[in-house]
């Protein structure tokens, strides 16, 4: 099981950093946008939704790479009290009762207006705006399937402090 986790840790930690980096091309295009608009009084509806389909490929593909880093919000009031065994057992519930069924719905459901949003090469419905928003839907299952992946390797991941009274991989380096 160590090394299933450890295959799905490497594919988030390599999509993270990619994130990353489109993370500094937003951070460019919104310069662009806000100097087109201040110093020259225009604007392009295409510049505007490159930043919303940047900002939504960034939350959605960088969702599992900030679980492997445990860096997702949640409330740590009692949480952060616990002893490891504890705090494993509170993530191997959330995952079991919130984060599978989550993820696993939000694939399903977002696969199929992905699907149909692909069957008709969808795009922005405003003159100039991105011919394919098609591949931004299509980062919805995606992005929540990478989610699911890293929740498997979580909870392999809290059976293992759970049963041997150890952790392995990342675990050790986010708590």
């Amino acid at each position: 099981m160590g090394k299933i986790a450890d295959g799905i840790d490497a594919l988030n930690e390599w999509i993270g950093r990619f994130v990353a980096w489109v993370v500094t091309l937003l951070v460019a295009v919104v310069f662009i946008d806000v100097v087109m608009r201040y110093a020259f009084n225009t604007s392009f509806v295409f510049t505007q939704e490159l930043e919303w389909h940047l900002f939504g490929f960034i939350f959605l593909m960088g969702a599992g790479y900030t679980l492997l880093y445990d860096q997702h919000v949640r409330v740590d009031v009692i949480y952060q009290r616990l002893s490891k065994k504890a705090q494993a057992w509170v993530n191997l519930m959330g995952c079991i009762f919130f984060l599978f069924p989550g993820a696993a719905l939000i694939v399903y459901i977002s696969s199929v207006f992905t699907w149909e949003s692909f069957k008709f090469m969808e795009g922005s419905p405003d003159p100039g705006g991105i011919p394919f928003r098609f591949i931004l839907k299509g980062c919805v299952p995606l992005g929540f399937v990478l989610f699911f992946l890293q929740g498997i390797s979580m909870f392999n991941r809290n059976l293992n402090i759970i049963l041997n009274n150890k952790s392995y991989g990342n675990q050790e380096e986010s708590n």
